[in-house]
């Protein structure tokens, strides 16, 4: 996905989110036009683990800018702790010379939001962690993600597209027409917390109306048991034949 935005007075900033190798394949056929900057989020960068591989967007530093935004929040797995950082891939110098890194230096000086334990604890994170670690949670998501798609498939009343390959989100399409009395995403979200305690994000909430988010970052049985809750609620609200 990319919303497309004006970047000063000079170009465009394209912001783009978990991009995929496809995307960057209709990307690469018009990096080539000047004046165009992309600021890539790789919050979910080497979260992959389907068969499509993680690759960064700074591929394409040599022949456009590229501003990336990185985190340990999810790599990590410390979501409460929001630290990252932006890092240019500008050969050319243009960030520079259009005063865009000096710009975002000051802004970093005025707001120093992270802890300082925090600060301080970085570099033994970026610098120690195990590799084991990073497979275990790769092992974890792509099992949970199979439980997530697998389950899901068998709720007639949800549509999975497409088993997630990476991250740790899976967006499911809520079919309204086989429910008898629920209205929308908002509406489907708020009842099932009610009589489930299962919290899911509805779809409005990224623009994305009448569909579900739904996380698969927990523990398998926990999912399993979720999951089983929706089904079960599904099934209560299910239009009768």
């Amino acid at each position: 996905m990319a919303t497309p935005l004006i970047f000063q007075a000079s170009g465009l900033l394209l912001l783009l989110k978990m991009p995929s190798l496809m995307l960057y394949v209709r990307l690469s056929i018009i990096v080539m036009r000047p004046l165009l900057v992309f600021f890539p989020q790789e919050a979910y960068d080497n979260l992959a683990f389907g068969s499509t591989p993680y690759v960064p967007m700074r591929v394409f530093g040599l022949t456009v800018p590229i501003l990336t935004m990185g985190s340990i929040s999810k790599r990590w797995v410390v979501p409460g702790w929001r630290l990252g950082w932006l890092v240019t891939s500008d050969p050319d110098g243009i960030l520079q010379k259009s005063g865009v890194t000096d710009s975002i230096t000051g802004f970093l000086n005025i707001s120093s939001d992270p802890a300082t334990f925090i600060q301080a604890a970085i570099p033994q994170i970026l610098e120690n962690t195990k590799e084991d670690f990073f497979s275990k949670i790769i092992s974890t998501l792509r099992e949970c993600a199979d439980i997530c798609y697998n389950r899901i498939e068998e709720i007639p009343s949800l549509t999975c597209p497409k088993k997630p390959e990476g991250s740790m989100f899976v967006m499911v399409k809520l079919n309204l027409s086989m429910l008898e009395d629920i209205n929308d995403d908002v509406d489907f979200c708020l009842k099932l917390a009610k009589e489930e305690s299962v919290i899911i994000l509805p779809g409005r909430a990224v623009e994305l109306k009448n569909w579900l988010r739904v996380t698969f970052a927990i523990e398998p049985s926990l999912l399993q048991e979720g999951l089983a809750r929706v089904e079960a609620f599904c099934q209560r609200h299910a239009k009768k034949q």
